[in-house]
């Protein structure tokens, strides 16, 4: 199915979810992705648009937004000094491993088992957002060696899971060995466009499901990259004056009851319909 008419309340729709994926962003520093696939999967199938093929097209216009969000990021905060690149080159070829297994994976199961590890993956992110403490320590240094062979592709595979770049994972990951958070943060950006040049490039690839939006090349949706890329760099900023205007603590803990009721929303989609 690709009908031109569909392209006006699409455009509208994915207008307000990039503008929401940036404030967000912003706001509490997690990445747009953990946004961008729900609202990407209810807007898509409320359009029409579903299929078993759903979720693969969610997660690869989710992570085609992250090449761009994360290539600007990463150079801000480069910019600024911010962004650990000892820690970014030793873990990047893991993570790009990860993402790949991700992709191929992705690519092999149906939208309804992708919703369920959407959701279960969600979950533990709301309870990190919601429960997490600064002062949780697993070390005092990033691990190298075997724990980061084995670390480094299972963030990358589990980002692509979820379309999400290297914020979700790669934040809580380095604070929790001492990684100071903005650098952290900074850090994590890299992280994002590891993951998803070589998704992304994987996903272009896929064969082209029967039931897709209109202009979707392989599993990637581009009048949603497009627009929510757009709204997304216009709103960030508002998300980032927003932040340091008031307490983040308290709206981390209403946006991971969010999240929460998000993730539970889509197992119970993937075990009920």
């Amino acid at each position: 199915m690709s009908d031109p008419a569909m392209l006006l309340p699409m455009a509208a729709l994915l207008l307000a979810i990039g503008a929401f994926a940036g404030v967000i962003a912003g706001l509490l520093g997690v990445g747009g992705g953990i946004v961008l696939v729900p609202a990407f999967f209810y807007m898509f199938s409320a359009l029409g648009y579903g299929s078993e093929q759903l979720m693969q097209i969610c997660l690869a216009t989710s992570l085609a937004t992250i090449i761009v969000t994360s290539l600007r990021s990463l150079a801000a905060h480069h910019r600024k000094g911010a962004v650990d690149w000892e820690i970014l080159r030793g873990w990047a070829p893991g993570i790009a491993l990860g993402a790949v297994i991700g992709v191929l994976v992705a690519a092999s199961l149906g939208s309804v088992v992708l919703q369920g590890i959407f959701g279960l993956l969600a979950l533990a992110v709301g309870a990190y957002l919601g429960l997490g403490r600064g002062e949780w320590r697993l070390g005092t240094a990033m691990p190298g060696g075997v724990v980061r062979a084995a670390m480094a592709p299972v963030l990358g595979f589990l980002s692509v899971l979820m379309g999400i770049g290297g914020g979700s994972f790669g934040v809580p990951l380095m604070s929790l060995y001492g990684v100071p958070i903005h650098r952290a943060v900074a850090t994590a950006a890299g992280f994002g466009v590891t993951i998803a040049l070589p998704s992304v490039a994987g996903f272009l690839l896929m064969p082209p499901a029967e039931i897709r939006p209109p202009l979707t090349i392989g599993a990637v949706n581009l009048p949603a990259f497009v627009l929510v890329v757009a709204m997304t760099m216009l709103t960030a900023p508002v998300g980032v004056r927003l932040a340091h205007a008031m307490d983040a603590k308290p709206l981390r803990r209403v946006f991971a009851v969010f999240l929460t009721l998000v993730a539970l929303n889509m197992l119970r989609k993937a075990l009920w319909g």
